[in-house]
């Protein structure tokens, strides 16, 4: 991630092929932590760069409209293939690789936190933010293993029911650290979405988009104002959400030495290829367009 990026929308006249692709892929495991079980894809928007420039933009969408939708086009696509393509496969991860997936994830976050702690200080740090941070990051742990000990209250799918599931599903895009499918699982929606964007059911899909849209436009111009007002204070309290929200889904119970081998491969890869993604990143500076 380059900390330029998560400050300013880059100027799309300066784009490369690489540059777009990086965007493209970003929004793809955006897109795949939107649906998934315990990820977040507001958090993986936080840790890849383009949550803070996608916020700005869509509070004031009329502002650059054209370059911005250049920029974000790649995302807004890989997101679309992240979600119709991994909610085909969602069942069969979680049912044979549940622990492997996991922490997968856990190391695609892990390998950005340097960069995230890198863009937090970029207008100063005080001591009280680093306890910021760590309050956030144990009440956001302390809260998702609750949200596990609840019991599931199941709701009937209607047109109402999806637009509700948009809604959570904007929420966990705008609120880094929710994650929305956690809610859809207790009421029992969870299942027949998945379906229904895998089978690309309408009836399911326009009113998902419905919820996600409203909700994004309402709080956009919020979350904005926060940024540009509390800067450092505003990524203490999401590093903390990060880091509280990526211990609470790690996988408990986990045995077999090659089952524990595996994870912890794929943990190293998924650091190891977030970390180089940073890194490549910052090698296509850009500019701003406020």
């Amino acid at each position: 991630m380059n900390s330029t990026e998560s400050i300013q929308t880059p100027q799309t006249r300066n784009d490369t092929p690489i540059a777009w692709i990086i965007r493209f892929v970003k929004g793809i495991l955006a897109g795949i932590g939107a649906i998934t079980p315990g990820l977040s894809g507001g958090v993986l928007m936080v840790v890849f760069g383009i949550y803070e420039p996608l916020v700005r933009w869509l509070a004031d969408i009329r502002k650059k409209f054209m370059p911005n939708l250049r920029y974000f086009l790649p995302v807004g696509i890989g997101g679309v293939i992240g979600v119709i393509a991994f909610s085909a496969v969602i069942d069969f991860a979680f049912d044979n690789f549940a622990a492997q997936f996991t922490w997968l994830f856990i190391g695609f976050i892990s390998g950005t936190i340097p960069s995230l702690l890198r863009t937090a200080s970029e207008q100063g740090r005080k001591n009280w933010h680093w306890l910021l941070l760590a309050v956030f990051a144990v009440g956001i742990y302390f809260f998702m293993t609750w949200m596990k000990t609840i019991r599931s209250v199941t709701m009937e799918p209607s047109f109402w029911g999806w637009v509700l599931s948009g809604a959570l599903t904007g929420l966990g895009l705008v609120v880094p650290g929710m994650s929305p499918s956690n809610f859809l699982l207790y009421l029992g929606l969870y299942q027949p979405m998945a379906n229904g964007i895998k089978n690309l059911d309408l009836g399911v899909i326009l009113p998902l988009i419905l919820g996600v849209v409203l909700v994004i436009f309402l709080f956009a111009r919020v979350v904005s104002w926060l940024f540009r007002k509390h800067h450092t204070l505003m990524y203490h309290i999401i590093i903390g959400i990060v880091i509280g929200s990526t211990a609470a889904i790690i996988p408990s119970g986990v045995s077999g030495i090659g089952v524990i081998l595996a994870c912890a491969l794929l943990f190293v890869v998924g650091a190891a290829a977030s970390f180089g993604l940073a890194k490549l990143d910052e090698k296509h500076p850009h500019e701003s367009l406020f």
